[in-house]
């Protein structure tokens, strides 16, 4: 069994303010432990919320991020907090969603990265965003998303 070395976490264990936006959020790694081994890592946040730049009200979006590891893990209490410091930040569909993965991938360097965002509809139209960094490593099970296309009523 791989013990993971936790000690240089600042957040893990601890309470901890909520960031105030995304740029004050801090991003914690872990080392995978699992060297050599394809594996695929998926965080679900079905009540992701940002802001509109435009009018201020909120956006939701179900967020689905899939990633092989190449020898480190985010810690899932960071990304929580770096998630919810978009309550707060006004900014385009297309824009959090692109700023969360291109800000994992500066972390963790993985493998292959992909991000779906399943927007709400804001003023009638649902806009979704889907975003990776290239092709899965070959002979990774990657799982269907699992959040189907908005249908409206009916």
């Amino acid at each position: 069994m791989t013990k993971t070395d936790v000690s240089g976490l600042s957040q893990l264990g601890t309470k901890v303010d909520l960031p105030q936006n995304p740029e004050e959020a801090v991003l914690e790694r872990v080392p995978s432990g699992h060297g050599g081994t394809d594996f695929v890592v998926r965080f679900t946040a079905p009540e992701f919320t940002s802001l509109c730049p435009m009018t201020g009200q909120p956006d939701f979006a179900h967020l689905v991020i899939d990633y092989v590891p190449d020898g480190w893990l985010v810690e899932s209490k960071s990304l929580k907090l770096f998630l919810h410091s978009f309550r707060n930040h006004g900014a385009f569909h297309e824009d959090c969603t692109i700023d969360i993965a291109k800000r994992l991938v500066s972390l963790l360097s993985p493998k292959w990265l992909r991000i779906g965002a399943y927007w709400y509809p804001r003023g009638g139209i649902p806009i979704d965003v889907f975003w990776q960094t290239g092709s899965p490593p070959e002979g990774v099970w990657l799982p269907d998303q699992g959040v189907p296309t908005y249908r409206g009523r009916g």
